[in-house]
């Protein structure tokens, strides 16, 4: 049995590793006055539900998760298409752990957290094209490996919404 249990921690080891190598180098520079527009006033509202589902088919809402607005730059286009490719969601066995980003990226970030049943919102959101992002995990925390992941989506506010714009974060 311990042969098994070698061996199955080699593969997961293998994949993360797999995982990380296959992630390309950053070409674009992150722009402040690119994602500025983050920063200006807005009428916006955008709500949203962020939740994963198990393959049991039970539903895991991201409690308590901070929830991240990022505007949709050249550098953040390409950085989320290195980071989850053509997919919504990213395995949380395959984070990339030495993720270094410009400090000036945070500052042009917005954030809330989630409540209590995965439900968010984000108001005076000024017009543009904006990734949204949380994660959703469950689990032990001690455990080798947890399951759930990253999950995001992308939202655009013309500035001409009567109504909040929903967004639904699963990973689908």
């Amino acid at each position: 049995m311990k042969i098994g249990t070698f061996a199955a921690a080699a593969l997961a080891g293998a994949v993360m590793a797999g995982c990380q190598a296959t992630r390309q180098p950053a070409t674009m520079a992150f722009s402040a006055e690119e994602a500025a527009f983050i920063n200006k006033p807005g009428n916006g509202v955008v709500t949203g539900h962020a939740f994963r589902t198990k393959p049991s088919g039970a539903v895991v809402n991201a409690a308590g998760e901070v929830v991240r607005l990022i505007p949709a730059t050249a550098f953040t286009r390409e950085r989320f298409a290195n980071l989850y490719g053509k997919r919504k969601y990213i395995p949380h066995s395959a984070y990339p752990r030495d993720d270094e980003v410009d400090p000036a990226y945070a500052r042009y970030t917005r954030t809330t957290k989630a409540e209590s049943n995965g439900r968010f919102v984000f108001e005076k959101v000024a017009p543009g094209t904006y990734f949204l992002t949380t994660q959703v995990i469950w689990g032990d925390e001690a455990a080798f490996s947890r399951e759930g992941g990253s999950v995001y989506d992308s939202v655009t506010l013309t500035g001409k919404e009567t109504e909040p714009v929903q967004v639904i974060l699963s990973g689908n």
